[in-house]
C-alpha cells in the first residue's frame, strides 16, 4: 500500500493532489484541510474524475488527521499569503504556527514520512518543519527548486521557440529574488544555453525568473497554483519510484557549499528514503558568493523565527 497525504486543499494542494492521482501509482491520496468539507469536496471531484481520466488511485479528504495515518508522503502546502498590512514577521509568525502544527498532527499518525514543504517563506517553513518533527533531515524538504527551474526552462523555451523538455537547468539559494541560476548548468539537448542566447536576453530571463511568483500575483490577483502544485507532485512521485532522478530542492545543508546547518537550495538526488545524496557542483568565486548572500537573506529570517519561540 502506497499512500500520499496533501495538507492544504486551496488552489495548490488541490492541483498537487489531483497531479497525484494522475500518475497512478499511489494507492490512496488524502486531502486534509481546516476547511474539511472543501478537502473533502475537490477529493471526491478528483475521484470523480478518474472513470474518465482511467487512475484508480483512491481519494479521500476532510479535517481529521487520523485519515493521514500511516501516509509514506506528506506534502504541506498550508499557509497563508502576505495581505495588505502584514509584515514579514507576521506572515513568519502566522505561517510557521500553521506549518509546526500540522507538522505535529502529521507525527500522531505517521511513523517515518517523508515530507515535502510548500509553504511560504518556503526555506525557513522547511527548517521549522524539521525541528517540528523530530525527522532526519533527508526525509523534510522543501519544494522550489524544481518550480523555479520551470519557470525558467519555460521562459528559455518561449525565447529559443523550442520545446521545454529538451531544457535542462539548475539553480541553487532561496526562494526569491536572492535565487542564484546557474546558466553554465543550463543545456538544451546537451547544447551550453549560452551558444544559443545573447547574453543580455539570457541575464533578462534569470531576472524574469527571480521575480516569476510576482508576476503571476499581478496578472491574477493571486499566487500561482498548476506549476508549483505540479512541482510538488513530481518530487514525491520521485521518491516513491525510486527514480534517482536529480533536481534543486531545499534541503538543510551542514557543511557542503561552505554552509552549515541552513535550509536552502541545492542539487539533490531524490529516492525512496528521500534526500539519497546533496550533489557537490564546484562553483566559480561569483557564484559561490551569490549563494553566500542568498543563504545570508535565509538566515536572517530563521533568526527572526527562532526568537519568536514558536518552535
Amino acid at each position: 500500500m502506497s499512500k500520499v497525504t496533501v495538507v492544504g486543499a486551496g488552489n495548490v494542494g488541490a492541483t498537487c493532489a489531483n497531479v497525484l492521482a494522475h500518475e497512478d501509482i499511489f494507492n490512496e491520496v488524502v486531502l486534509i484541510d481546516i476547511q474539511g468539507n472543501m478537502a473533502k469536496g475537490k477529493a471526491l471531484d478528483t475521484w470523480q474524475q478518474a472513470p474518465v481520466d482511467s487512475y484508480s488511485t483512491r481519494l479521500t479528504g476532510g479535517d481529521d488527521y487520523a485519515l493521514t495515518a500511516n501516509s509514506d508522503i506528506v506534502v504541506i502546502t498550508a499557509g497563508v499569503p502576505r495581505k495588505p498590512g502584514m509584515s514579514r514577521d507576521d506572515l513568519i509568525a502566522t505561517n510557521a504556527k500553521i506549518v509546526v502544527s500540522v507538522t505535529q498532527n502529521i507525527m500522531k499518525y505517521s511513523k517515518n514520512p517523508i515530507i515535502i514543504v510548500v509553504s511560504n517563506p518556503l526555506d525557513v517553513m522547511t527548517y521549522a518543519c524539521w525541528r517540528a518533527s523530530g525527522l532526519s533531515d533527508k526525509r523534510v524538504l522543501g519544494m522550489a527548486g524544481v518550480l523555479d527551474t520551470a519557470r525558467y526552462r519555460a521562459f528559455l523555451a518561449e525565447e529559443l521557440n523550442c520545446s521545454p523538455k529538451d531544457i535542462q537547468a539548475m539553480l541553487m539559494g532561496g526562494h526569491g529574488d536572492t535565487m542564484v541560476p546557474l546558466p553554465r548548468y543550463t543545456t538544451v539537448s546537451g547544447i551550453p544555453v549560452t551558444e544559443l542566447i545573447r547574453k543580455d536576453k539570457l541575464e533578462a530571463i534569470i531576472e524574469r525568473t527571480k521575480f516569476g511568483g510576482g508576476e503571476l500575483v499581478n496578472l491574477m490577483g493571486t499566487s500561482a497554483w498548476y506549476a508549483p502544485g505540479a512541482a510538488a507532485a513530481q518530487m514525491a512521485i520521485s521518491i516513491w519510484k525510486d527514480e534517482k532522478r536529480i533536481v534543486p530542492a531545499c534541503v538543510r545543508l551542514n557543511g557542503q557549499y561552505k554552509l552549515k546547518d541552513i535550509f536552502v537550495g541545492a542539487p539533490v538526488k531524490l529516492g525512496r528514503k528521500g534526500v539519497q545524496e546533496i550533489i557537490k557542483l564546484r562553483l566559480k568565486k561569483d557564484e559561490q558568493e551569490l549563494l553566500n548572500k542568498s543563504a545570508a537573506a535565509v538566515q536572517e529570517i530563521v533568526d527572526a523565527l527562532n526568537g519568536m519561540n514558536l518552535i
